[in-house]
């Protein structure tokens, strides 16, 4: 027998959890933490209890027409939202945006008018131009490596000039003539700017298209390649792109549906009041921006979603409106979308920490 033994290596088998217990390895979250992880939970609640006070603030918001006015004016800013909040997602964002949707009205406007065309073809030519916009402002950004703020900053002054300039010395005034008896013009409306009954009650067709956007923009993020792409922009475009991402398609791609977005509810503003002041738009970037920050959008990219920033647009719209059937001074409007703004990015913040404490 040898005097030395080799010990065998010890063999420690983990202690096996009892009933009901996990290890930290399976452990999982709650539902309601896995609730609050969504980006779009705290908006939610912050519609609910702005629909809730204005509904007590001003009893005539409960009459079928009064809603259907807030749903409009919600529709309006959430058909811009959607590829503003996607923008953002994918760690960019756009301050011509307000200005675009002048641009489009413009053109198809002064196009058929001055041309005595088919309105049709005014309105091919400016989504082209829109999507144009978009993609200088992307090509740019990718090209030169500039912050999206500085490149849009000065797409925004660009396009504020040009819409003044342009208007006045094409048509001699600062609006556009009226195209409301040309070729045309009635079957654009019915699709841009048309309403339908609903109980008695008109609502226009811009409702509509914003909900079907908001599906649609909702399937691209979370079902699509494309999607995935979007969010990992977002986080890091250098780790995207070393994994194979097309960063500089996806970036400048998604300014093109911002350009998109602009060209729609350019054409819907102009089917809608026959003409266009080419002064406007200006500020109307800020409520974009801010509809999908209150949906859950980050600035700095890689988070958020496309039901957030519905609810971030039907806010904007119910105070706009309640304020005014609540019979208050309209001035407080900007200063209660402030407060709005604030309490919204501090309540995101907060679910956001709920949600990822352990």
């Amino acid at each position: 027998m040898s005097m030395t033994q080799q010990a065998e290596p010890a063999v420690t088998t983990p202690p096996v959890p009892g009933p009901g217990q996990t290890d930290g390895r399976t452990r999982q979250r709650s539902l309601t933490l896995r609730l609050l992880a969504r980006p779009e939970v705290g908006v939610f609640l912050g519609a609910v209890a702005v629909f809730v006070f204005f509904l007590i603030a001003a009893p005539s918001l409960r009459e079928g027409g009064s809603m259907a006015t807030v749903l409009y004016q919600s529709s309006t800013i959430g058909i811009m939202a959607l590829p503003v909040a996607l923008l953002m997602i994918g760690g960019e964002f756009d301050l011509s945006a307000g200005v675009a949707v002048i641009t489009s009205a413009l053109t198809a406007s002064m196009l058929s008018y001055q041309l005595t065309m088919n309105v049709w073809v005014g309105v091919i030519v400016a989504l082209a131009v829109s999507l144009a916009v978009g993609a200088f402002n992307g090509w740019v950004l990718m090209k030169t490596g500039l912050p999206s703020f500085l490149v849009t900053l000065g797409t925004f002054l660009i396009l504020q000039g040009v819409n003044l300039a342009v208007t006045k010395l094409v048509t001699g005034n600062v609006a556009t003539d009226d195209i409301s008896d040309m070729d045309g013009f009635d079957q654009a409306k019915a699709l841009f700017a048309s309403s339908f009954d609903v109980g008695g009650v008109q609502v226009k067709i811009t409702v509509v298209w914003w909900l079907v956007f908001a599906a649609l923009a909702t399937w691209v993020l979370l079902r699509t390649k494309y999607g995935n792409w979007i969010f990992a922009v977002g986080g890091n475009k250098d780790s995207a792109r070393a994994v194979g991402v097309p960063v500089a398609f996806t970036k400048i791609t998604l300014f093109m549906l911002v350009g998109f977005g602009a060209w729609f509810v350019g054409m819907h503003q102009l089917f809608s009041f026959n003409t266009v002041q080419s002064g406007e738009g200006v500020g109307q970037e800020l409520i974009y921006i801010a509809a999908a920050v209150i949906g859950g959008c980050l600035l700095t990219g890689g988070y958020g979603s496309a039901i957030g920033p519905v609810f971030g647009a039907f806010m904007f719209g119910m105070v706009n409106q309640g304020i005014v059937f609540a019979g208050w001074n309209p001035d407080w409007f900007k200063a209660f979308l402030g407060v709005m703004l604030l309490g919204a990015v501090l309540i995101n913040l907060w679910v956001r920490r709920a949600a990822t404490r352990r």
